[in-house]
């Protein structure tokens, strides 16, 4: 217990001073997004990814909080699912090669002994979607890092109630490092995560959930999933019915997103992310709750149903979508490049 609390605190600082430290680098290097018209440099992940890494890797080092059977595994993987984002900030990539390289690395981490062969083959297919669905968060200030850091939560307390004390700490280092990054992150936001950031987020959680759930019904195990990444699932759900309805690329980019929407609704910028924020909390929360016994897995078709509201209603508004210039785009949901010079 002593130890995660000084590994949260430690990774909360690390990546804050990382965040700031790196800034200067990506701006001169172009390697940048553009925000609300305005350039955002995007090697805030690489603090994230770099802080979690060293701490949890000290704490296995030392024996001190080891990260148990399959978690260091895990968190390589991650890790090198993070270099590849990374190469899509500064190069362009493709979305087929980021899905391609995602899915290699959850094959590689499945529990398939607990999951089974069938089990296992769906939990590689929801890494892959939570995966690139977490990369499309990250169109909005504040907005990945604040549901990454709820979802962390979450998945830490199942964990826990799990007994998997090195998954738990590992978790609770995420949601330090992504509350550090978060201070310059929020809006106006000084330094983007990128996909080097969203893409490791999206894969530990994910990969996370499945360890925790590993053994358990299939029913009941995706009732949890569901709760757990029900925001990041209703954005992604929103862009494809969206482009799909005005017939328009899924990968191009475009002001699609939940936190778009929101916004032609009325709400600030904070705003927007606040009430995702608060939608992430409930969400899972009832995930936590069906995982822990103290509700029936029946109250996650009450998740369910709010994001095919919510999602439905925010496709039949037909807001008018600006379109974008064409640039080069290396996000799964449509990043733009900037290159200085």
């Amino acid at each position: 217990m002593l130890y995660g609390i000084a590994a949260a605190t430690a990774a909360l600082l690390l990546t804050a001073v990382l965040a700031a430290a790196l800034r200067a680098p990506a701006l001169r290097a172009g390697i940048l997004d553009r925000r609300r018209q305005r350039p955002l440099p995007l090697l805030g992940g690489l603090a994230v990814v770099a802080v979690t890494c060293l701490v949890a890797g000290m704490g296995q080092w030392s024996r001190v909080a080891p990260l148990g059977e399959g978690v260091g595994e895990l968190l390589t993987a991650a890790a090198a699912i993070a270099a590849l984002g990374l190469v899509a900030d500064v190069w362009r990539l493709r979305a087929r090669v980021l899905a391609a390289g995602t899915a290699v690395a959850a094959v590689w981490v499945v529990p398939y002994d607990d999951t089974g062969l069938p089990g296992g083959l769906l939990a590689v297919g929801w890494i892959v979607l939570i995966t690139l669905a977490f990369r499309g968060l990250d169109h909005a200030d504040g907005l990945a890092g604040t549901v990454g850091v709820i979802t962390a939560f979450g998945v830490g307390a199942c964990a826990a109630a799990e007994v998997m004390d090195g998954l738990a700490v590992l978790l609770s280092v995420v949601a330090a490092a992504l509350t550090g990054f978060l201070m310059h992150n929020w809006h106006p936001a000084r330094i983007g995560l990128g996909a080097c950031g969203s893409l490791f987020t999206g894969f530990v959680l994910s990969s996370a959930v499945v360890f925790t759930r590993a053994g358990y019904a299939l029913g009941p195990s995706a009732a949890v999933v569901f709760c757990l990444g029900a925001v990041a699932v209703a954005d992604a759900l929103l862009v494809v019915l969206a482009r799909t309805t005005a017939r328009r690329p899924l990968l191009r980019r475009g002001p699609d997103h939940l936190a778009h929407r929101l916004r032609r609704l009325g709400l600030t910028p904070p705003g927007s992310v606040v009430l995702l924020g608060a939608a992430s909390f409930s969400s899972v929360l009832v995930g936590v709750l069906v995982h822990a016994g103290w509700t029936g897995e029946g109250a996650a078709l009450w998740v369910g149903g709010a994001v095919v509201v919510a999602v439905v209603a925010l496709v039949l508004l037909r807001m008018p979508v600006q379109q974008p210039p064409r640039t080069a785009s290396t996000q799964v949901s449509g990043r733009l490049r900037v290159r200085s010079g």
